[in-house]
């Protein structure tokens, strides 16, 4: 029966039922935190960059020549549209890198932004994607974006140096310029 409740429920009425049960019960409370804990530190690193990967080779160029052109209010050029679409795509991800840095789990933040960062260098060195001759160097600068982003929230010299290390070995071309970021 259990099964069957969860299944027809939407994420925010489970959600507040997570809540009240945690205000009624501190046992329950505890239990939750570390079933959390335990499910946001499964992180595979090559997991999210094939995703990441995935999913900006499969943004679409005809969704791209459909968005850019004349709009109310004004005009977009496929330039300035390709960013938006790529942006979008990797809005997800990066919002997950922040949240790790924001609920202290530095080490998870640090893994999560590897695979992201690998996934976009993967993009750029293998994609075939037709999308992609339009996004010239929006890629490297949402590579970058998000580097810099993580870097404001780690001050642990330790996890600066594996992305460091992480970047001459699996995004080489990009990590000179990159570790200045």
């Amino acid at each position: 029966m259990i099964d069957e409740i969860l299944n027809e429920i939407s994420s925010e009425e489970a959600l507040e039922i997570l809540r009240r049960l945690a205000k009624k019960d501190p046992y329950i409370a505890q239990q939750i935190e570390e079933e959390t804990t335990k499910f946001l530190k499964k992180i595979d690193l090559e997991e999210i960059s094939e995703e990441v990967f995935s999913v900006l080779d499969g943004i679409d160029v005809h969704e791209l020549w459909d968005r850019a052109g004349p709009r109310t209010d004004g005009y977009s050029s496929p330039d300035e549209m390709a960013a938006e679409m790529m942006e979008e795509e990797l809005d997800p991800y990066n919002k997950q890198v922040i949240k790790y840095l924001k609920l202290g789990m530095a080490k998870e933040a640090k893994l999560y932004c590897m695979g992201i960062l690998k996934g976009i260098y993967r993009y750029v060195q293998e994609s075939k994607s037709e999308f992609k001759d339009w996004a010239v160097d929006i890629p490297e600068e949402c590579f970058g974006y998000l580097l810099k982003e993580w870097k404001k929230g780690t001050k642990n010299k330790g996890d600066l140096n594996d992305m460091n290390k992480f970047l001459e070995k699996e995004c080489s071309s990009w990590a000179q310029w990159a570790v200045k970021k």
